[in-house]
């Protein structure tokens, strides 16, 4: 990948895929040969489609050469996407029926003397006679196999590139990657190389990744983006790069509408931090996240919730009975929920949605709940990690206020651990905890860290009773409740009796 260059929007042929655009800095450059490389069903064919009509509807001259689906077939494809190809000139090279009949096999002559010249003959005279400014060749190995050797093919496609090149087409070939020995010659002779590629995990639907491999004189994003085919065509997520977004700061307060809280937190939470919510499970992580957007909502600011670990229905109830008119605000466009299955959902779709929400939306805090469902969409611990720190980076170069919850392993003791450990990610991070006293399983919250600020080191306890959150004084009165097992402490400061019911 080269240094960016600049390149006056008119200089690109927009593909018609807005993702794909995003990374390729505005689309293919005119007049090139460029390859597109995938297996069977990763989508090379919707990609090329898309391509042509959005010539077509530019107004150009389009041109289809299919070596290997009948028109039928590529008319199914397009009824299934909703296109309209009435604007794509389409040449069907298909064999015929009429080939399988013994009067018309080759007996003196080998297949590809005869059948490669007629067909360069046929998509030849399309060109002359349609002049199109793009061109797509569906596939390539059709015409592997019609060349019969290495040399011959590479001095056909040498000859085809040198021939679009004189007559201003931007020609896209398609290469189903079926030949047992899979050789770059195309890639060196290609101006531009796209790779996509289909993962097979082993629980959940596949998912589809594309890399720009190649792309001579021009600056791309590089690295794997993933995509998904919709009705309407291919639907590409640039991978998130944060140093692309660098707004003016806003470190603008926003209080959680809880005094206890907000004294815990100095204040509130940052517009442009992130705070991570730790605790066991039931300790109240989510329902205090959810007290941070219903306070900006009331306020008149816009929040995303995106849930991995319950139903919508399920949180909008809770939280109702918590005394907060969630649904209310949801009903009002204030506040939006995304409910996330990490089957379904590649880490780039559910970037791209967080970045909807805030550049689209214009949401002001944004609630991931929680990394540990986050954790199951990622391919592994690692990748989490960097990928969590692009995504905070960039939400705090927005402005946003980012809150992240993450559940232990375990309920109580000092071994409690999470799955991946993000306190060093964050900016603030707040730790719920239970602990037994006198008989009884209470809760406590601390703020154990708080960059550029100063906030209580106390810890206070945590209550969800009678319709709403309730946070008590600070707990002076005992020592080790962070432990799990609380001790009360005497009158002169010594331990003068356990909260345990231990002998």
């Amino acid at each position: 990948m080269i240094e960016p260059t600049a390149h006056p929007p008119a200089a690109r042929a927009a593909t018609g895929i807005t993702g794909l655009d995003d990374i390729l800095g505005g689309g293919l450059t005119p007049n090139r040969l460029y390859l597109v490389e995938g297996v069977p069903g990763s989508g090379k064919t919707t990609l090329a489609m898309q391509f042509l009509l959005e010539g077509a509807r530019r107004g150009e001259p389009v041109l289809y050469v299919t070596l290997s689906e009948s028109l039928d077939e590529l008319r199914g494809v397009a009824d299934s996407h909703g296109w309209d190809l009435s604007g794509v000139t389409v040449r069907e090279l298909v064999p015929s029926e009429d080939s399988l009949r013994p009067d018309d096999q080759y007996t003196m002559f080998h297949p590809s003397e005869v059948e490669l010249g007629e067909t360069t003959r046929l998509i030849l005279a399309d060109v002359d006679k349609l002049k199109p400014t793009r061109v797509a060749f569906d596939s390539l190995s059709e015409l592997r196999l019609l060349s019969g050797n290495a040399l011959r093919y590479r001095r056909q496609i040498l000859a085809l590139k040198q021939f679009f090149a004189g007559r201003r087409s931007t020609v896209v070939l398609l290469d189903d990657l079926t030949s047992s020995l899979h050789d770059t010659q195309v890639q060196s002779v290609a101006h531009g190389v796209v790779m996509l590629e289909q993962l097979n995990p082993d629980y959940g639907a596949e998912r589809r990744r594309l890399r720009v491999v190649k792309f001579r004189g021009s600056n791309y994003r590089g690295g794997f983006h993933d995509y998904v085919i919709r009705r309407g065509g291919l639907d590409v997520f640039p991978r998130l790069v944060a140093s692309e977004h660098r707004p003016p700061p806003q470190m603008e307060r926003l209080a959680s509408g809880i005094g206890e809280i907000d004294a815990l937190l100095g204040g509130g939470i940052e517009r442009g931090t992130s705070t991570l919510i730790v605790g066991a499970a039931g300790t109240g992580k989510s329902s205090l996240a959810v007290q941070f957007v219903a306070a900006a909502a009331a306020r008149g600011q816009r929040s995303a919730l995106f849930v991995f670990d319950e139903s919508t229905n399920t949180l909008l109830s809770r939280a109702a009975g918590l005394g907060i008119d969630l649904r209310g605000h949801v009903e009002a466009g204030r506040v939006a929920i995304q409910q996330v299955d990490p089957a379904e959902l590649s880490p780039g779709e559910f970037t791209h949605a967080i970045r909807r929400a805030v550049e689209h939306d214009g949401a002001a805090v944004v609630v991931i709940d929680s990394l540990n469902g986050y954790l199951n969409a990622m391919p592994g611990e690692g990748f989490l990690i960097v990928h969590l720190h692009e995504l905070l980076t960039y939400l705090g170069q927005a402005g946003v206020a980012t809150v992240l919850v993450s559940a232990h392993h375990g309920l109580i003791g000092t071994q409690m651990q999470a799955p991946v450990d993000a306190t060093y990610l964050a900016d603030s991070v707040v730790l719920m905890r239970y602990f037994e006293s006198r008989g009884a399983v209470r809760q406590a919250v601390s703020v154990i860290k708080k960059r550029g600020g100063a906030h209580e080191r106390t810890i206070r306890e945590f209550k969800m009773e009678n319709g709403r959150i309730r946070v008590g004084e600070p707990l002076k009165e005992f020592r080790g409740v962070l432990t799990g097992v609380a001790v009360l402490e005497g009158a002169d400061g010594t331990g003068g009796g356990s909260s345990g019911a231990r002998p």
